[in-house]
């Protein structure tokens, strides 16, 4: 099969080297970076490199790129997907994504479907790419109402040989409330924590919890703000819910209840106790 992959960064370049790997489908590239495409050629993660005039050669084509930019080369170059084929993208927010993208291309014949593998790395560019990147993490399918079967199974198949450890069906909608809390609020906060004066005096006394919680603070601003902004209202609900929860802890010591305290903090432990058994024992 031809598979053309848009957009060679951490993502589109890892997702080329896992087909590579593991597949022998014929991997055809795209990059506005004639270095990345030089070096993606190089180390054998494409095949060759194409212009967007040759989409219609692509019986899949995987769009690797920020969300308006998705939805900006999906609108500009709709006449050029090959009938038939199917298009998905690899966007950390699908509603706006599957909405923008589904109507354009059902009028060409084309289908889309939105995907989300979660995997990654608080580093980004192709130099980062690696073909073992999606091992045993979720890979996530957004299908609209209108998608055919078939395309979901061929897309699921393409997913389990990348391997990943599980593939999910779900709704846009459910995506992204899911991932506003699991993923993005995570991000926010992990951001703000760090703007403490404390940052820069804790030499020598950080361990484990301080690197877990400001590991992904360092992000790639330009697509996080653009994820954000595209999943607004789910990711508010999550922000509002943390400072209200913050709120009670503060009051609790302003207020010298140390009784108060040990309830939040016992109502805490005994959620993630009861994650841990949800998601599987011993699972953080």
């Amino acid at each position: 099969m031809n598979i053309a992959v848009v957009g060679l960064g951490l993502i589109g370049g890892s997702i080329c080297k896992a087909l590579k790997a593991n597949t022998f489908h014929h991997i055809m590239g795209i990059d506005t970076d004639h270095e990345t495409i030089r070096k993606a050629i190089q180390q054998g993660a494409i095949d060759e490199e194409i212009t967007a005039d040759r989409l219609s050669e692509a019986n899949l084509t995987i769009i690797a790129l920020y969300p308006y930019a998705i939805v900006e080369f999906v609108k500009e170059n709709a006449d050029k997907f090959k009938k038939g084929s199917i298009v998905m993208d690899t966007c950390g927010v699908k509603g706006y994504i599957v909405r923008s993208c589904t109507p354009v291309l059902e009028e060409k014949g084309v289908i889309f479907i939105g995907t989300h593998p979660m995997a990654g790395t608080e580093h980004s560019g192709f130099d980062y790419a690696t073909a073992d990147l999606f091992n045993k993490a979720s890979f996530i399918i957004t299908p609209a109402e209108s998608t055919p079967q078939i395309a979901i199974d061929l897309v699921s198949t393409l997913g389990a040989c990348m391997n990943f450890g599980q593939v999910v069906i779900a709704t846009p909608e459910q995506h992204d409330a899911n991932i506003a809390y699991t993923s993005q609020l995570a991000h926010v906060v992990s951001n703000a924590y760090v703007k403490s004066p404390s940052l820069l005096r804790a030499d020598g006394f950080s361990a484990g919890s301080f690197l877990d919680l400001t590991r992904v603070a360092y992000l790639n601003e330009d697509m996080w703000s653009s994820l954000f902004m595209c999943n607004k209202e789910a990711l508010l609900f999550e922000i509002n819910s943390i400072i209200k929860s913050l709120s009670e802890y503060r009051d609790a010591m302003i207020n010298d209840d140390t009784e108060t305290l040990r309830v939040l903090l016992r109502n805490g432990k005994e959620l993630k106790e009861k994650s841990m058994e949800f998601y599987g024992q011993g699972r953080r």
